[in-house]
């Protein structure tokens, strides 16, 4: 089993997503050129996402459809099913948009000397 390192920097995170579509790519015996055709892009942008350079999302998207990989891509992040209670705010409203939490104030009293 190889063990994975996390990748720590948008470059090296495009680095894998690139080394990994191309392996699952070339597993499949396809292509380049004719995924690049499936997916409605061009070669040359194909060949970029694989070699982990930057590419614009929509292509990212089209290879992942032509992979059939949607699948994989939506069960990546959680999905945090939210209750329904949850979604209404205090004026029984749902909600459209995240607050900020309200911090909690330092009730300690300062005085001189103190960090």
């Amino acid at each position: 089993m190889a063990v994975y390192q996390v990748p720590e920097s948008p470059h090296s995170l495009r680095n894998e997503v690139g080394n990994r579509l191309a392996k699952v790519r070339l597993s499949r015996n396809i292509t380049q050129k004719s995924l690049a055709e499936e997916a409605g892009i061009g070669l040359r942008t194909l060949r970029r996402l694989e070699a982990g350079q930057s590419s614009s999302l929509d292509s990212f998207l089209r290879i992942v459809i032509a992979l059939d990989l949607t699948d994989e891509l939506l069960g990546a992040p959680p999905s945090h099913e939210i209750r329904p209670i949850e979604r209404m705010d205090s004026r029984r409203q749902e909600r459209k948009r995240a607050r900020p939490t309200k911090s909690v104030p330092d009730n300690t009293p300062w005085s001189w000397g103190e960090p």
